[in-house]
């Protein structure tokens, strides 16, 4: 019966987009869910034709997907560590992702490949941009420093120094501008031809998580986990006003592409579309009715009839902003059991932190980390399909009691230096042996 409704929905919607000029006319998302990731989704991007969508994950990957038909077009498996930004370059024959790997990666998208990787931060890189041109690309990172690029060397043609890490950053003035968000609330502007700072916007009582420039680039929206969102104007460098309708910190925000409405999410799973112009929302959607959802980023379809937005949930859902509803639909549940949230044993407490990063079994969404399926006995690195770091790569090293051990009393960098794996350390003993015991039942289970 729901399913049903829902596709009545989509038809009323189908309908309705018939009797308007082929000119105002986005494809209709056949599904709402582009479902496929095996962790949080961190950016998304809509291409300039409204035809594709680009997405970034903790699962190391970002994803390409058919908007109207809510399908994958390919997988972008480059990154040692999660995908925290993405853009499309150009024409969008090309993409820009940027990772905690501390490199940001331009991608061929006709072939889904790797067309050069730019290496310079010190530190993850939480933020990129695009000049309109193609050219240029700017990166923010946590090493409180913005990198300029081009492109067609793969070079740093300026450094910028931040006050704080760097969270966000965005192009305005047709590239001449660069402005970054960081740590500590401040926004700072520079002239890229002169690499001089222009302006310093404070206001922000807490740390930058999102920017966003307006298409005619006179205004900027900023949100913060202060819980607000704040308009400048670019002309004058004056606040405009602050919008506080969100009860928690605020993580994503977006212009419309006619610039008279914007989009926020956050931390409470509510997705707000405002009138720019008195600073009040439109409308509040709850994304997620079931469960607390955190929402990391949002983006309008290119004709702005409808959001994007994708969270903690690995899902990126569409809904139709007229009516708030949720666009098709719902994606499948679970891709597979999770017996570890039931079990008795005392290991299973310890292993869900194992499962954020890795599956147990061979059919399920892909994580940042190999399947564990048939874990013991298996030789280091020799997943199938995973693209593992360097370290990892025909190293010598069999998964067994002794080495899980060392893994988790040393530290997975201490054992294999370079893994991409993040330092995990169980410093007690008995919950040690718990845990490997565990591993051993469960991976064992899965592999058969």
């Amino acid at each position: 019966m729901k399913n049903q409704r829902l596709r009545l929905k989509a038809l009323i919607i189908l309908s309705f987009a018939i009797c308007l000029p082929p000119a105002l006319i986005a494809p209709i998302p056949a599904a709402a869910d582009m479902s496929g990731h095996g962790g949080m989704v961190r950016a998304l991007d809509v291409s300039a034709d409204g035809l594709r969508v680009l997405s970034g994950s903790f699962d190391f990957t970002a994803r390409l997907w058919n908007f109207s038909e809510q399908t994958e077009i390919g997988v972008l498996d480059a990154h040692a560590g999660p995908v925290t930004s993405v853009a499309f370059v150009g024409n969008g024959d090309r993409a820009l992702t940027a990772s905690d790997d501390m490199t940001a990666i331009l991608w061929d998208l006709k072939t889904l490949k790797p067309r050069k990787r730019l290496i310079g931060h010190g530190h993850k890189i939480m933020g990129l941009a695009v000049t309109k041109d193609g050219k240029r690309a700017a990166t923010g990172s946590w090493d409180k420093t913005v990198r300029l690029w081009d492109l067609g060397r793969g070079e740093t043609i300026r450094i910028f120094r931040a006050s704080s890490p760097v969270n966000a950053v965005v192009f305005a003035d047709s590239g001449k501008i660069l402005i970054a968000g960081g740590h500590d609330g401040k926004i700072s502007v520079w002239n890229t031809e002169t690499g001089r700072t222009k302006a310093t916007l404070e206001g922000h009582e807490l740390g930058i998580t999102g920017l966003s420039v307006s298409p005619d680039e006179s205004r900027l929206l900023s949100a913060s986990i202060d819980k607000t969102l704040r308009l400048w104007d670019l002309k004058t460098m004056r606040q405009v006003r602050v919008l506080k309708e969100h009860e928690g910190p605020v993580y994503a925000v977006v212009f419309s592409p006619d610039g008279k409405t914007a989009l926020s999410a956050g931390s409470e799973g509510t997705l707000l579309q405002w009138n720019l112009a008195v600073a009040k929302p439109i409308r509040a959607i709850r994304t997620v009715r079931a469960r607390k959802v955190i929402i990391w980023a949002v983006d309008f379809s290119a004709d702005g009839r409808f959001a994007l937005t994708a969270g903690s949930d690995d899902l990126i859902r569409v809904w139709h902003l007229q009516s708030g509803d949720r666009i098709g639909l719902e994606a499948e549940g679970e891709d597979e059991p999770k017996p570890w949230l039931t079990s008795d044993h005392p290991g299973a407490s310890l292993f869900k932190k194992c499962a954020r990063c890795h599956s147990l079994s061979t059919n399920a969404k892909r994580r940042s980390g190999p399947n564990l399926a048939g874990l013991f006995g298996r030789a280091a690195g020799s997943v199938e399909g995973y693209n593992y770091s360097d370290a990892l790569t025909g190293v010598d090293f069999d998964w067994n009691e002794k080495t899980l051990f060392q893994l988790f009393d040393k530290g997975p960098n201490k054992v294999l230096p370079g893994t991409k794996m993040p330092m995990q350390i169980v410093p007690d003993a008995e919950k040690l042996t718990q845990l490997v015991d565990y591993l051993k039942q469960i991976t064992a289970k899965a592999g058969q």
